[in-house]
């Protein structure tokens, strides 16, 4: 049964209570976000967009960036949803998706409109749960959402759709399966994959994330952070992934 979309609000109120009440998390999310932040290029014109906001931490590192998301909330920008932005074509040089890329249940299209914002050049700096081991174990065994690996990717949203039509979707395990492998490599043709970098994310997994128990204290975190850095080099252990996709020609122009 087609979940509502109206579950990813109440989601995030959810999780905005733990997100006041952790300041791990906070800690955790912030060094996500600097890490994000440096693949932004300030130099490029254009906007720097987030969509997904949730909480809207990104604001911290990059306090210009318009932060957004499907419902309205006090603390965010604008209300956008993925598949039918309100930007002009070509005035977006940034797109930030954190935790957004397994809610799209139709990449290929949220991609086509990602392409049509963005400037020459532009990027989609993507940050969403990696199956390595650590990934498969702890989202596989302790988090709600499933993690899909064996559910076809629908590419394309079913003509005649339309965006108000989506409900509420999760597949933890897409974004491995899409730029973790060669498998669709075809349909990325209007992008360049710039950067796939691979984290372990120990620090995030033992912080208990929004719902779970916190299992470290926060005078820990030097110490997580210097094991993080080593795991890190063994993307098979990865819980934690960073795409970075830069704008191409349109498909019929790349022969």
């Amino acid at each position: 049964m087609k979940v509502s979309l109206e579950q990813h609000n109440v989601e995030i109120h959810e999780n905005r209570r733990h997100w006041e009440r952790k300041p791990l998390l906070r800690r955790v999310y912030s060094q996500f976000g600097r890490e994000i932040a440096k693949r932004v290029d300030r130099t490029m014109p254009g906007l720097v967009v987030e969509l997904g906001s949730g909480m809207g931490h990104i604001k911290e590192h990059l306090p210009d960036c318009i932060s957004t998301d499907v419902f309205p909330n006090e603390w965010l920008d604008r209300v956008e949803n993925a598949y039918n932005l309100t930007f002009d074509a070509g005035a977006v040089s940034h797109l930030i998706l954190f935790d957004v890329w397994h809610h799209l249940e139709y990449p290929g299209t949220a991609l086509g409109e990602f392409h049509r914002v963005l400037s020459e050049r532009g990027k989609v700096i993507i940050f969403d749960p990696a199956m390595g081991f650590l990934g498969r174990f702890v989202f596989g065994n302790f988090h709600h959402e499933p993690l899909g690996l064996g559910e076809e990717i629908h590419w394309e949203a079913p003509a005649g759709l339309m965006s108000s039509d989506f409900g509420y979707y999760a597949a933890q395990g897409n974004a491995s399966r899409v730029f973790g492998s060669s498998a669709f490599r075809e349909r990325l043709r209007s992008w360049r994959v710039a950067e796939v970098a691979y984290l372990s994310g120990l620090a995030y997994l033992g912080s208990g994330g929004f719902r779970g128990p916190q299992l470290y204290p926060v005078a820990a975190l030097p110490l997580l952070n210097r094991v993080d850095s080593f795991l890190s080099r063994f993307p098979s252990l990865a819980s934690r992934m960073l795409v970075v996709l830069e704008k191409r020609g349109e498909p019929s122009q790349l022969g």
